[in-house]
């Protein structure tokens, strides 16, 4: 009888590590895979540019984006810049040292009294941040609510205003790729779906002739980068990869 249940308890325990075990494996491989999802592909020069004004949720998606710089390969570039209050507030210039970069990622202020009147004069201002001999290909990440209110608020006109075409002109003389997440500022966008929809109509319009891509989760409130982030990566993936 003793025997019998010291076998039992045996087992159990056997069972117990073993599952253990698995778990722990499990865990360990997907954050390796998150770790070298973009091993595949080539360095990038990348300016990740953050609207100041933007409400407060996006803060919280501040861990999640610094993951994301940390996965670029060996050799990539990153800036880090804020637009803020019609000009560009560089954190962190152009560097290597990507948890440099990382790190110099802050809250945005989530104000009124940062706001922009269009983030796009300030994403011309980064593009000539970009330096003409770098072998890597460029990019841009611009998070914002896209909406261009700098010469009123019309509709009719979105994504087709002077500054956004200049941004498009300067991105492709360049050889800028601009990728835009979109998120709703504490003006407008927060509680204007017409205002929402013309911000994206902006982004989607820069980030399409530039050859790069704008993702979106709906004209309403605000969830998280998550599901930005997997396309983004998937994207990247396709357009950079190294050529075997």
């Amino acid at each position: 009888m003793y025997f019998r249940k010291l076998v039992s308890v045996s087992l159990a325990l056997l069972m117990l590590v073993g599952v253990v075990g698995l778990v722990s494996g499990k865990s360990s491989g997907n954050t390796d895979n998150d770790r070298h999802s973009l091993e595949g592909i080539e360095p990038l020069n990348l300016a990740i540019l953050v609207q100041d004004d933007l409400v407060s949720q996006v803060g919280n998606e501040i861990a999640v984006t610094q993951k994301f710089i940390r996965s670029l390969p060996r050799g990539s570039r990153v800036m880090v810049g804020y637009i803020t209050a019609g000009s560009l507030q560089v954190r962190e210039p152009f560097t290597t040292d990507l948890d440099k970069a990382a790190q110099s990622l802050r809250i945005p202020t989530s104000s009124t009294s940062s706001s922009p009147f269009n983030p796009y004069v300030e994403v011309i201002e980064a593009l000539k941040k970009f330096q003409s001999g770098w072998s890597n290909a460029n990019a841009i990440l611009l998070i914002s609510d896209g909406l261009d209110t700098s010469r009123g608020f019309d509709s009719t006109a979105a994504g087709h205003t002077l500054d956004i075409d200049r941004a498009i002109s300067e991105a492709n003389k360049r050889s800028v790729a601009v990728f835009s997440f979109y998120a709703p500022s504490v003006g407008l966008t927060s509680f204007s779906r017409l205002a929402a929809n013309y911000g994206q109509s902006s982004l989607n319009r820069l980030s399409d002739q530039t050859g790069g891509k704008a993702f979106f989760q709906g004209s309403t409130g605000f969830v998280t980068f998550d599901s930005y982030f997997k396309r983004l990566r998937e994207a990247l993936n396709q357009q950079y990869a190294k050529a075997r």
